[in-house]
Parts: structure tokens; sequence; C-alpha cells
């Protein structure tokens, strides 16, 4: 399996569904409202940003490199 593949997955599992599990249980504990489909679409249009910015962004090999400004030795 490629490493591109391998990151895709890894961006839908743990981003995307990780992501909205933990949305979900902060729904449920702080209002008590009842999840249907029109939660779960709104909480899965939430968590999609912030799982690309996670996994494609943040956890990129070079993403620090870049950040701290340090060239390659």
């Amino acid at each position: 399996m490629s490493i591109k593949k391998l990151r895709f997955i890894e961006f839908l599992i743990i981003g995307v569904m990780m992501g909205m599990i933990e949305d979900i249980i902060a729904i449920v504990v702080t209002t008590g409202a009842t999840i249907d489909f029109s939660v779960l679409s709104i909480v899965f249009l939430i968590a999609m940003p912030f799982a690309f910015i996670s996994e494609y962004v943040v956890d990129h090999p070079r993403f620090w490199q870049v950040v701290l400004f340090k060239k390659d030795e």
C-alpha cells in the first residue's frame, strides 16, 4: 500500500471518525440533544476541516521544519 493511501485512510479513520465521536460526546454531555441525521451531518462538516488540518498539514513530515524555518541538515 502506498504512503498516500495510508495517509488518506488515517485521515478518514483517525481524523474524521475520531473527531466526530469527540464532537458527538460533547454535544450529548452538554446539551442532551438527540443524535439524528441533521446533527451527524453538521458534526461531519465541522470535523472535516479540522481532520484535514491535523492529518495532512500538521502530521506532514516537514511541517515543523517549515514552521520553525529550519534548514534541512
